[in-house]
């Protein structure tokens, strides 16, 4: 078990939390209830924060693999937004966005504004974790949570290692529910069941990076910046040197699948994968243009990327269960980014109105 501890240790006698998750949902859950003066354990099997806003750093670019830009819709995450903006770490992104297919492309307005993290889309989550209040936050890295037991002195948690942790006196599992649900089956039908009925959609994305810059398409700019791609297997392009920030590396694609191409595809090999999505962003340039030498090419899976259309996600956006369990993330309230944000925002407000404490 890894741990990296921002902080000094707060008082012992303060209650402890563990969130299990140290993507969007678990960073805003976290921030919260320390704000509010609780400790908090945050897990997570990565080698860092972030989830699906994740970023990969290649030898020459940095390419997002995940959300590569965001809307803003509600006045509680407009505010955090704003925060972040501040803080240095987001800014607008796109503004010169396109439908692409091989006939041709055209300019795509539906009027949002959109952002994107700075200088990559991982520099949110990180900058979350590295500003949780200092009331006892500590961050275990590349520690995967096995199992879940409820003693009489609270909740311990088994790692992938078999070092046990806790006891915690509330567990908030952040995981998408089919990972959430081998956790909670023996401890809480309502919260297993839940589980059950939010079926997750798999999606690839790939990346490729070039020596030289793209070729100039007839009738777009020349500094366009992401498309809604119209193919079979690719569903966005994102060029990754036109996001604030990473002016000066050299050209890079991130290339998002369609959700039901991805299904179909999902045990296919990675190289496979990548070279699928390649030809996929080729097709939709018109002949005869060239592509410039590729440096680098590699694809990953989202196994759970975003909840499916059947879901039956509960109205709260969070669920609250038995004995100091609780789930949420964006799995329980939509894809979106915005989404994964409140219902961790909101969760943790629940949780302190349990407790009967308040953010400070």
């Amino acid at each position: 078990m890894s741990a990296t501890q921002f902080f000094t240790d707060p008082p012992t006698d303060a209650p402890a939390i563990a969130v299990i998750g140290a993507g969007l949902a678990g960073l805003a859950c976290s921030n919260v209830l320390t704000q509010a003066g609780h400790r908090v354990a945050l897990f997570d099997k990565a080698r860092g924060p972030g989830g699906r806003m994740s970023s990969k750093r290649r030898p020459e670019a940095t390419v997002d693999l995940g959300a590569q830009a965001f809307t803003v819709r509600d006045d509680d995450f407009a505010a955090e937004v704003e925060r972040w903006r501040a803080a240095g770490c987001v800014a607008e992104w796109p503004n010169s966005l396109y439908q692409a297919n091989p006939s041709g492309w055209q300019t795509h307005h539906d009027g949002q504004t959109r952002y994107t993290g700075a200088p990559r889309m991982s520099a949110i989550t990180r900058h979350l974790a590295e500003t949780l209040t200092p009331q006892g936050a500590t961050f275990y890295t590349s520690t995967r949570i096995t199992a879940l037991t409820n003693t009489a002195a609270g909740w311990e948690l088994t790692c992938e290692n078999g070092d046990v942790v806790g006891p915690y006196t509330q567990v908030v599992i952040t995981a998408p529910p089919p990972q959430a649900e081998s956790l909670v089956q023996p401890l809480d039908n309502t919260l297993f069941s839940l589980c059950k009925r939010l079926p997750q959609q798999s999606c690839w994305a790939g990346w490729v990076v070039f020596e030289t810059p793209l070729p100039a398409l007839p009738g777009v700019a020349s500094d366009w910046q992401m498309a809604r791609a119209q193919h079979p297997a690719l569903r966005l392009i994102a060029r990754n040197r036109t996001k604030p920030g990473r002016e000066a590396e050299p050209e890079s694609v991130s290339l998002i699948a369609q959700l039901d191409w991805s299904k179909a595809h999902l045990e296919d090999e990675n190289d496979a994968v990548a070279q699928q999505l390649f030809d996929a962003l080729k097709s939709v340039f018109p002949a005869p243009l060239t592509f410039p030498k590729v440096t680098d090419i590699g694809a990953h899976r989202w196994r759970y990327s975003q909840p499916a259309e059947d879901a039956d996600m509960p109205a709260e956006g969070f669920a609250i269960g038995r004995d100091g369990l609780a789930l949420c993330g964006d799995s329980l309230r939509g894809g979106r980014v915005e989404d994964a944000w409140l219902s961790g925002y909101r969760l943790a407000q629940a949780l302190l109105e349990e407790k009967g404490s308040s953010p400070r």
